[in-house]
């Protein structure tokens, strides 16, 4: 198996995010659902340059807790 960017396979997926003007994206860490020819599924996982164990496990665990829970960051009016 070849290692391959996957830019463009992302961008064939539609994946989209929601940045606003000014934002900076600095990570990625991406998780694929594979269909093998055979028919067999796995996972596979790609990660950005630099990206160190201990963020893609922060980053991991927001994200489920996130896709659990539907948290937004929006601010509450609390007055």
């Amino acid at each position: 198996m070849a290692e391959q960017k996957i830019g463009q396979l992302i961008d064939s997926l539609g994946v989209q995010v929601d940045l606003e003007e000014g934002d900076l994206p600095t990570d990625a860490f991406v998780i694929l659902k594979i269909v093998k020819a055979d028919g067999t599924v796995s996972l596979a996982s790609a990660r950005s340059e630099g990206l160190d164990w201990i963020t893609r496990l922060g980053m991991l665990t927001a994200a489920q807790a996130i896709e659990n829970s539907g948290y937004t960051d929006v601010p509450t009016d609390d007055t």
